[in-house]
């Protein structure tokens, strides 16, 4: 396995990163939950020291698996990735930015964009009871938030970072200007975006500008969920 420093912080990911998404089981068909766990460890066996996780996923049992996957685990030599700003549980009061409506267990469940200073405090505290740990290597906001000024969510991040509750902060699916912008408030490490052989748009702005600026780049569906892999 190969390892990769994030960014301008002391993080060093692996190369290939387990994404956890599928095993929270919404809008993927459903898991078995030993599966997913045993995945997890064979992950962490064969040097993919990197777990990239959610509270969207699977609305928190992707991250309560990957808690309970590590344990027994070296904590230090594993990188905990997780995010916020996706909220279903109606602890934003109506407020954020509608995204759309998920299905879970036949319920219809609304899904808002809000990463508000409380609410991203707020979520920290519930993911890091549901991985086990102390502190989360790397906290990304999951999709910007039209409601919210950039300011006011980086302001939390430096919150987080100064209480010692995450290593680094980043940022996901954010555009060039939005990344620009977040720095001119706190210097996020990296920025989570879609990209494959059949998605390739990051790299006519996105990736010269990370190259310049020493930013990171985590991508999500390389495989484009399976399409480049034949099957």
């Amino acid at each position: 396995m190969e390892y990769r420093k994030l960014g301008k912080t002391d993080l060093e990911l692996s190369a290939i990163t387990y994404g956890a998404f599928a095993i929270g089981g919404n809008m993927w068909g459903g898991n078995e939950k030993k599966d997913s766990i045993d995945s997890v460890k064979a992950s962490i066996d064969n040097g993919v020291t990197t777990l990239d996780t959610a509270p969207f996923y699977g609305f928190g049992l992707s991250e309560e698996m990957i808690g309970a996957a590590i344990q027994g685990y070296d904590r230090t030599k594993i990188q905990l990735l997780t995010k916020f700003g996706l909220v279903w549980d109606g602890s934003n009061q109506g407020k954020g930015e509608f995204f759309f409506d998920a299905e879970e267990a036949g319920k219809t469940i609304p899904v808002y964009k809000y990463s508000s200073k409380t609410s991203v405090i707020h979520e920290v505290e519930n993911s890091l009871k549901r991985l086990r740990t102390d502190y989360i290597d790397l906290l990304q906001i999951h999709w910007p938030d039209s409601t919210t000024p950039i300011s006011e969510t980086m302001e939390a991040l430096d919150l987080l970072l100064q209480q010692g509750k995450i290593r680094a902060a980043g940022v996901s699916n954010y555009s060039v200007d939005q990344v620009s912008e977040a720095r001119k408030n706190l210097n996020i490490a990296s920025n989570q975006v879609g990209y494959s052989m059949l998605n390739r748009g990051i790299e006519q702005d996105l990736v010269p500008y990370a190259k310049e600026n020493d930013l990171g780049i985590i991508v999500y569906s390389p495989m484009e969920r399976g399409l480049l892999t034949g099957k």
